[in-house]
């Protein structure tokens, strides 16, 4: 198949009051070109309702950027057509021509959004009738071989056959900064957790040589930040409050975990500030396993 564009969906935003989900929805698409400027993908973003579509000519580089943004549940390569009955019966044949050469059963997806003359059902019988007849095969609605998608919407009509699952979360900088001390990987992985909250991460390291790791993992996310070094003397609490309260952050955060409770005390009475610690409710198995998955023993 030619793909022509990304179709990109999002979960939480979708739950927001109507000015909460502009502002989400606003913030993802900005966050999206940002990643793909970055990449220096050319691209066009257009926004409806529940969906963002990104038209670029790089569809699998973008793919796997586009699976790295914050507040993005799945996205899909697709095609498009006209939303009227014929376009949609020629489309969906010649694309399963391609797609269903040693598949012995398929089944159709379709959702509708807009005024037609049809239902989404009856797209699904009238299409699927003609791919059966093209192809010869039967119709599995549990268990197909090959699963073709139809979004209609408005006069266009959209065709993939993948669901690539998203990050998920909510968009990055919709909640605010927040302050991560980074001395550890798995300090580095709490920094992830508020991200994935939709939180900007500004960054103090306690040593020098962890720099280059949150700049890697800044970038490998696309979420380029500050970073402070500040050293364990009898100043540090003092230090972080003031970069907190300069960076306009609203916590401070740690990869402290319940083993860690004295420290966690420590950082509570010491800085001025809220302190999360995103590991806390953790076990030491799933941390590592966390860790491990999103590359930070690299």
């Amino acid at each position: 198949m030619n793909y022509e564009l990304i179709i990109v969906r999002y979960g939480e935003i979708g739950l927001k009051a109507k000015a909460t989900r502009r502002r989400f929805e606003s913030t993802l698409v900005s966050n999206i070109k940002k990643a793909l400027e970055i990449e220096k993908l050319s691209n066009e973003i257009k926004l409806m309702r529940g969906r963002i579509f990104v038209y670029t000519k790089e569809i699998k580089k973008s793919l796997s950027i586009l699976q790295k943004i914050f507040g993005i549940t799945s996205i899909s390569p697709a095609t498009k057509t006209n939303s009227d009955m014929d376009s949609m019966k020629k489309y969906a044949v010649n694309i399963s021509k391609k797609q269903m050469e040693k598949t012995d059963s398929f089944a159709l997806r379709v959702t509708r959004e807009g005024n037609h003359e049809y239902t989404s059902q009856d797209v699904a019988i009238a299409v699927g009738n003609v791919v059966r007849m093209a192809m010869n095969a039967k119709v599995n609605l549990t268990k197909p071989d090959f699963t073709l998608f139809i979004e209609i919407r408005n006069k266009d009509a959209y065709f993939y056959t993948d669901k690539l699952v998203g990050v998920g979360g909510l968009p990055l900088g919709t909640q605010g900064n927040v302050l991560s001390i980074i001395d550890t990987d798995r300090s580095i992985l709490s920094s992830w957790y508020m991200m994935h909250r939709g939180c900007k991460i500004i960054y103090v390291s306690k040593n020098q040589e962890f720099n280059k790791k949150i700049e890697m993992f800044a970038k490998n996310w696309y979420a380029p930040s500050k970073i402070f070094t500040v050293t364990q003397d009898k100043d540090f609490f003092t230090n972080i409050s003031k970069i907190a309260f300069n960076n306009k952050c609203d916590a401070v955060i740690t990869g402290h975990d319940i083993k860690n409770l004295e420290d966690i005390k420590q950082f509570k009475e010491q800085i001025k500030f809220p302190v999360l610690h995103p590991l806390i409710a953790m076990t030491e198995e799933q941390i590592q396993s966390k860790i491990k998955e999103l590359g930070l023993l690299k």
